[in-house]
């Protein structure tokens, strides 16, 4: 299996294209030239590092080295420089590729390639000489990040096996897709339509404008940059068919405020990490997932809770680590442990936060996540983040910073209603240690660049 023979198997070139901030790609334009140059030989059976910032750089890479690359190690543009060598080191590469004209990187040895987002045609006929190995890296906050390996079998195997969308699709997502997430719909856009690529230098306005433009029918993005579209005001300028969240926590409060803002779409939410591939979809307009996933005979992909943490075993798991000191991926039995923690209420599974994200409070739990979405879940909320702040009797208590609907409240008397209103909404629904000891009303958060809120060490 490789990416250009999957995409060509009928024998008719791809009719998709690639939509980035300053170029479009026809995909079919992709059978007689490269945005290589020379370069593509060069390359054969060697491990890449793509350290090109542009995405659609890295899209055109990603599509000519599959089958031709013996591994293509997938780097984020917000990589450290600290990091970026002992990746190189740890994966292998032997070469690595920037965009067209950057220098040479320090730290960085072996063959250098630099590319664009422009095709040169070179009559060549593509060939498969390896079966590729993709390396994604983790989006951890801090430290080195690990390396994940994947096959191109193991990343579509989540929607290999579906019918394709009815009618023209035109794929966006405000993801990077050198991420799991945006790499997901990044290979669902080529296999099934075109695909609006993001960039870093514009606005989500802007970005939203130009998918409006293509016509985008399906679209995905973490719960944060849901709330950051639907606070910028440009969400109404697009009718998406399809609207996906994953990355984060998917709370009633960002669903609702999705379902109410596109009517006409089909919501879902989806579970995915790097490490253990898609696990689920789901599409009732609820938070978390139904229990009778968990257990399902004859399901793809097998789901369990023990302890209260989620675990997923399927084909679309890694296959490991990479590096000489890396950490076992599986347990014993094959499943991988995501640190997602659930809840059974109600016949349903919710999400109640990560295992390392816990605040303590006099040594009891709590997680923000689980405050987050009854706070979200308020008129007038946008988004939130709860946090531990000091105390000398209880070692952290509970605080939150909440970012408000433009609109919801006018002047200091407004504001101390609502976060009334809220602190009444946690004591109702929360144990006392978990609601939080005061509320701050903040004009914006802060969103790393794989889409997530940025949380402090708990």
């Amino acid at each position: 299996m490789w990416l250009w023979g999957s995409l060509t198997g009928s024998g008719a070139p791809p009719s998709g294209c690639l939509l980035g901030a300053g170029a479009r790609i026809d995909l079919a334009t992709l059978a007689g030239a490269s945005s290589l140059g020379g370069g593509l030989e060069a390359l054969r059976g060697r491990c890449v590092l793509l350290a090109a910032g542009d995405q659609l750089t890295a899209a055109l890479a990603l599509i000519e080295l599959d089958g031709v690359a013996r591994r293509m190690v997938l780097c984020p543009p917000d990589l450290s420089a600290e990091h970026a060598p002992a990746v190189m080191r740890d994966s292998g590469a032997d070469a690595y590729l920037t965009d067209a004209g950057a220098a040479a990187v320090p730290g960085l040895a072996g063959l250098h390639v630099s590319s664009g987002p422009a095709l040169q045609a070179l009559g060549l006929t593509r060939r498969r000489s390896h079966d590729t190995e993709w390396i994604l890296l983790t989006s951890g906050t801090s430290g080195a990040p690990k390396l994940v390996q994947h096959t191109l079998a193991s990343l579509t195997g989540a929607f290999n096996a579906q019918e394709p969308p009815p009618g023209p699709v035109v794929w966006a997502t405000f993801y990077d897709i050198r991420r799991y997430g945006g790499l997901q719909i990044f290979l669902r856009a080529l296999h099934h339509g075109s695909l609006v690529l993001s960039s870093a230098a514009e606005s989500t306005a802007d970005f939203l404008a130009r998918a409006a433009a293509a016509g985008v029918t399906h679209i995905s993005g973490t719960p944060s940059h849901w709330r950051r579209a639907l606070m910028s005001g440009a969400a109404a300028r697009i009718s998406p068919r399809y609207v996906r969240l994953s990355g984060e926590i998917a709370d009633q409060g960002i669903l609702d405020s999705l379902h109410r803002a596109f009517p006409r779409a089909t919501v879902a939410h989806a579970f995915a990490s790097t490490e253990a591939g898609v696990g689920f979809e789901v599409r009732d307009g609820l938070a978390g997932f139904p229990a009778a996933l968990v257990g399902a005979p004859g399901a793809a992909v097998d789901i369990d809770v023990t302890g209260g943490t989620l675990r997923l075993r399927s084909a679309g798991n890694a296959m490991g680590y990479l590096g000489a000191h890396a950490p076992a991926l599986k347990d014993s039995d094959g499943f991988i442990e995501t640190g997602d923690r659930v809840e059974l209420r109600d016949g349903r599974y919710v999400f109640i936060g990560r295992g390392g994200g816990v605040i303590n409070v006099g040594g009891l739990k709590v997680y923000p996540e689980e405050v987050e979405a009854i706070i979200n879940a308020q008129p007038g909320v946008r988004m939130s983040l709860v946090k531990a702040r000091r105390s000398p009797i209880t070692g952290a208590v509970v605080t939150a910073e909440v970012v408000l609907i433009e609109g919801a409240a006018a002047g200091a008397q407004a504001e101390e209603l609502l976060k009334g209103e809220m602190l009444q909404a946690c004591r109702r629904h929360l144990a006392a240690h978990k609601v939080p000891m005061s509320i701050r009303i903040v004009p914006a958060l802060e969103v790393s660049a794989s889409g997530k809120l940025v949380r402090p060490d708990a």
